[in-house]
């Protein structure tokens, strides 16, 4: 057992599949892809459909796509698709320049499609992150995917690892920053974790230069307008 599986079992993970078959699988991803409900959130809202997202998440995802970008010198694709509108999650794609926010997409395998034809890649170049029945389908078609589970759905966490829906089941449970936990994870499969941290310790050129593209990036956002994906600007 390696150093990495053995400290994420220690923190509650689940492997599906075996690390070894996880970094083949990362070898070939171009886009990250998050639900935000019960993702980045505890799937709670308040009364005005509010939800709140974590500080831990968002580092982790900033050095996942720096890891990416040693090791390919690019910056990954990245997206939030969800059923709702989230103005938090307007608020995060914008803030950390993810390339693209699909909102009030029930059939989710739609947006990913969109996704996938804007840029010229396939399912199975996408690493997806999820926690509910609405995400289901896409787990299936997506190359890498990981799962964040709840004490209070032990059947459907069943379900999920039963019919081979999740590559990897975070430790962390929705609000317990398991986006955090899944960037580790990735990063650290990457095999450049001590070089992320150190190029973002220390500011270094690798990490300026990272830090350009990303700011770069335009964000796009789409929505569905009868049965339509239109884009919309909802900041």
């Amino acid at each position: 057992m390696s150093h990495i599986t053995e400290l994420f079992l220690k923190g509650g993970g689940l492997f599906n599949t075996s690390e070894a078959e996880i970094i083949e699988k990362l070898r070939k991803i171009k886009a990250f892809v998050f639900d935000w409900d019960g993702v980045f959130t505890n799937a709670g809202k308040d009364h005005n459909l509010d939800s709140k997202f974590s500080e831990a998440d968002s580092m982790g995802t900033n050095l996942l796509r720096f890891s990416y970008y040693l090791n390919n010198g690019q910056i990954p694709l990245t997206a939030i698709i969800s059923g709702e509108k989230n103005t938090a999650a307007f608020t995060f794609v914008d803030r950390e320049r993810f390339h693209y926010s699909y909102s009030k997409f029930a059939n989710k395998m739609q947006a990913v499609h969109h996704l996938c034809a804007l840029n010229n890649i396939q399912p199975h170049q996408i690493c997806f992150v999820f926690d509910d029945v609405l995400d289901l389908g896409l787990a299936e078609i997506c190359g890498l995917r990981i799962f964040i589970p709840r004490k209070s759905n032990p059947l459907f966490n069943e379900y999920v690892t039963r019919h081979q829906l999740a590559d990897y089941v975070t430790g962390a449970t929705s609000g317990e920053h398991a986006v955090r936990e899944a960037s580790e994870l990735l990063i650290g499969l990457n095999g450049n974790y001590n070089e992320v941290i150190t190029g973002r310790k220390n500011f270094s050129e690798q990490y300026t230069s990272y830090l350009a593209l990303r700011k770069a990036t335009t964000t796009f956002y789409y929505t569905t307008l009868d049965g339509e994906i239109v884009e919309s600007r909802q900041q």
